[in-house]
């Protein structure tokens, strides 16, 4: 499929989470199979950019494109800078987000609270395409089934965002009053692909190669967009595209091949946060690598002392060396999501 003027190698992306989809592991996800990674959100507030932690969200450096940046914001004319501050480093695409529900974002009527708003959220959209059309570039937006049960309104949303220029829509499955908690539905997802003619991603809950095939079937949608089933297990996106492909299932990965995985994935997370926040940081990437595996419950509470580089890539090589004696594969996931509050929320800035 296409976004604008690039096509995408496979139908299978990662979804923007903030404190997670930094640039080491969306590069990481598309080495081992994603098509199309979008970034953690940017803010729209000026004040910001000069923030190290905005610095770093727009740090493309090797990044293999197309690179997608979202912003986040509710001032069209604020929205409107941040998609040219991004563009003048690098973003490629930019997607605007209305699909967050962390209060602090909704507190401040950004990400899902939006959509409660739709003469603002339309008008942020048109800001944005109106940034982006000089310089050739797409812009896409994601967002939930409405603010609840009661409003789910993204159907005629995702109407006008097209109308107004949005090249391709992505719908989690939940409203904001859900949070991430139940189960998420297809039903508004299939709505919003028939009542479309670009491309519309469906996004909740698909942790496995089966379910990806399963959402594909019930709603049409071009792409699945994966984002808490890829912490710590960022090789289910050429799971996912080897079952589509063959309809076998893939075996899952060498113990050998994760911990060279892991171990460079640090290597480049350090490089980009510095040892003292690098490390720190990190914890949460290695606690999610090792969930559910043999001894990783007592591993991740000695790594989480550790405050040194070199320390804890070497605790962490011991942990896959020890696993390696025990097995040669890593045993196949326990498909239950874990909820996002296992990690410190994280603002926009």
């Amino acid at each position: 499929m296409n976004i604008g003027p690039y096509c995408l190698p496979n139908r299978f992306f990662v979804a923007p989470m903030a404190g997670v989809t930094d640039r080491p592991f969306r590069q990481l996800c598309k080495q081992l199979g994603a098509g199309y990674a979008v970034s953690e959100m940017v803010t729209s507030r000026p004040d910001l950019w000069d923030s190290l932690k905005t610095s770093r969200r727009a740090n493309h450096a090797g990044e293999p494109g197309p690179i997608a940046v979202q912003i986040a914001g509710t001032e069209p004319q604020m929205m409107a800078d941040a998609a040219r501050y991004n563009i003048d480093r690098g973003a490629q695409i930019i997607d605007i987000n209305m699909g967050c529900p962390a209060k602090k974002v909704c507190n401040k009527w950004a990400g899902s609270a939006l959509m409660q708003d739709e003469t603002l959220a339309l008008q942020i959209v048109s800001a944005v395409v109106e940034a982006c059309a000089p310089r050739g570039i797409p812009v896409t937006l994601k967002m939930r089934t409405g603010w609840c049960h009661a409003e789910k309104n993204a159907v005629s949303l995702a109407r006008a965002a097209e109308a107004a220029g949005v090249q391709m829509v992505t719908v989690h499955g939940r409203t904001r009053e859900q949070a991430y908690k139940g189960a998420a539905e297809y039903d508004t997802i299939a709505a919003v692909k028939a009542a479309l003619n670009i491309p519309v991603v469906a996004n909740g809950d698909i942790d496995s190669p089966a379910k990806a095939r399963a959402v594909f079937a019930s709603t049409g949608a071009d792409a699945v967009m994966i984002g808490r089933a890829a912490q710590g297990r960022p090789w289910i996106f050429r799971e996912m595209a080897h079952f589509m492909a063959t309809g076998e299932v893939l075996a899952q990965p060498l113990v050998a091949e994760v911990k060279q995985l892991l171990l460079a994935h640090l290597q480049d997370h350090y490089s980009l946060y510095g040892e003292f926040a690098g490390v720190r940081s990190a914890r949460k990437h290695i606690g999610w690598y090792v969930r559910g595996l043999p001894g990783g419950e007592a591993f991740r509470a000695r790594m989480n002392l550790l405050t040194d580089a070199a320390a804890q890539s070497r605790a962490v090589a011991d942990f896959w060396d020890e696993l390696n004696t025990r097995m040669d594969r890593l045993p196949e996931p326990a498909l239950k999501m874990h909820p996002l509050e296992d990690r410190k929320p994280e603002t926009v800035a």
